[in-house]
């Protein structure tokens, strides 16, 4: 039993020798999160603007630095998050690294409870754990506890590179459908390229997270929606 739990530990470790899954999870929910958020801002933008006003350049120019705007706000955002998150990671590293030293018996009793509250008998649990923190301590203790990979941190470049770009991308939907239609047809495509967006951020979202695709894909469009109903009632008012 204590050779089938090293060994599942020693394949977990290799697979995590590359990016972990919270390291790609955490940059595909940046690029989802911005991607959402340029959609909403500038097709907001874009009809509060167009409600106050009919003059296109006026519109135009308001939705282009919003989107320049909310992209640099997300990747901004998510750089100074994510930041943060890491520097957490760290610290907790270096707890546990201390503590190994000072608190070794505690530690070896927390990890055994972890096999033991996944039904494996008390005996066998304090042997996996004595086997374990003899060979590989610190990322024994980091992966029972924290779920954690050694050496590897959440990125806050990869969110901030994702999310920046993201936002800029669905933000451009609307803002060319409003340059590339007559103006008569130009509203009814910007709404229609926010929808078109915002269930492709929906899908994506649930395809990744893995979960109910419908139910994600009309959410994202009636906020999207309801979005530009209250910017260009806003709008209205000037």
């Amino acid at each position: 039993m204590t050779a089938l739990f090293k060994n599942w530990h020693s394949k977990r470790a290799e697979k995590k020798s590359g990016q972990t899954m919270e390291e790609r999870l955490n940059t595909i929910r940046a690029g989802i999160l911005g991607s959402n958020d340029g959609i909403l801002t500038v097709v907001g933008v874009v009809f509060s603007v167009a409600a106050a006003t009919s003059n296109r350049l006026v519109i135009v120019l308001a939705g282009l630095s919003d989107l320049f705007a909310c992209a640099l706000s997300m990747g901004s955002g998510e750089f100074a998050a994510v930041s943060s998150q890491a520097d957490s990671e760290k610290v907790a590293v270096a707890l546990e690294k201390a503590r190994l030293k000072t608190e070794f018996d505690q530690q070896m009793e927390e990890v055994a409870a972890f096999y033991t509250d996944r039904g494996v008998s008390p005996e066998t649990a304090k042997a996996i754990a004595a086997e374990l923190l003899a060979e590989k301590p610190l990322e024994t203790v980091l992966s029972v506890k924290y779920d954690m990979t050694l050496g590897h941190y959440v990125s806050p470049i990869s969110a901030a590179v994702s999310s920046t770009f993201s936002a800029a991308l669905g933000g451009v939907f609307p803002l060319v459908a409003l340059l590339i239609f007559p103006v008569q047809y130009q509203y009814l495509a910007a709404i229609l390229a926010t929808v078109v967006a915002s269930a492709l951020t929906g899908l994506l979202s649930a395809l990744f997270s893995q979960g109910m695709v419908g139910r994600a894909v009309w959410r994202n469009i009636w906020v999207g929606l309801v979005t530009i109903a209250i910017h260009y009632g806003i709008g209205l008012l000037f």
